[in-house]
């Protein structure tokens, strides 16, 4: 997406950390070592999947998300069992950038960009810290929006929930580029094989039919049309 105010992260520098959960077991070659790597994720993507134990067994939920250079910070209701933040969760945040069609169905593949973050998540209690998480999670998301739009109202501020997860133990893989299979028997085969590659781009801004007439988008808004949702 466009720029968020997030693409020079201070702590972007340095290795990721290396964990038993984050090393890289198969498809090494795919894995990336440098803190930088991941923060070019979290900037790509705007929905994650949040993996969390419950009362009810194992959850994986859809969220959106906004980060600084030590949090990923992600929020919901109070009442929501998923953001009890009682347990270790995880963190994917994934980009499709197209599929790998080889020769043989084996060697088949996705081209992508993914993150995982594993940690304790936090309840941000402190007022000023929930007003710039959700800050993070809002201009993420729309850059200019925020300001543009009402501030959240304390009732609001006190029915929302907003968990920080620390960036201290992340995995990333990514993959790009052609099928494996070139050096194979099956390059013989006389099959067509190579990359469908995936651009999704925002479109025109639709106004709400309710809006009086006469309105229209910020220019914040109106520049994002025709733009790359998940940029590199």
């Amino acid at each position: 997406m466009a720029d968020t105010g997030s693409s020079s992260v201070p702590g972007a520098a340095g290795p990721l950390s290396a964990t038993s959960r984050t090393r890289h077991r198969r498809l090494h070659e795919q894995g990336r070592a440098d803190r930088a790597e991941l923060f070019a994720v979290l900037r790509a993507g705007f929905v994650g999947h949040l993996g969390v134990p419950t009362d009810q067994g194992l959850m994986v939920i859809p969220t959106i998300y906004g980060f600084d250079d030590q949090h990923a910070y992600v929020h919901g209701s109070v009442a929501s069992r998923s953001l009890a933040a009682e347990a270790e969760a995880c963190l994917t945040v994934t980009v499709v950038d197209g599929l790998v069609l080889a020769r043989s169905v084996f060697e088949h593949a996705v081209n992508y960009r993914s993150a995982m973050i594993y940690a304790r998540p936090r309840v941000v209690d402190d007022p000023a810290e929930k007003l710039a998480g959700l800050r993070l999670v809002s201009e993420h998301l729309a850059p200019g929006q925020w300001d543009y739009a009402r501030q959240p109202s304390r009732k609001e501020l006190a029915a929302t929930r907003l968990l920080a997860l620390s960036l201290a133990e992340a995995s990333v893989k990514v993959r790009s580029g052609p099928p494996d299979d070139a050096d194979s028997p099956d390059a013989r085969l006389g099959l067509w094989a190579g990359e469908l590659p995936l651009d999704t781009r925002w479109r025109e801004p639709v106004a709400d039919p309710a809006m009086p007439a006469g309105l229209i988008a910020p220019p914040h808004i109106q520049r994002r049309a025709g733009s790359q949702a998940h940029p590199r």
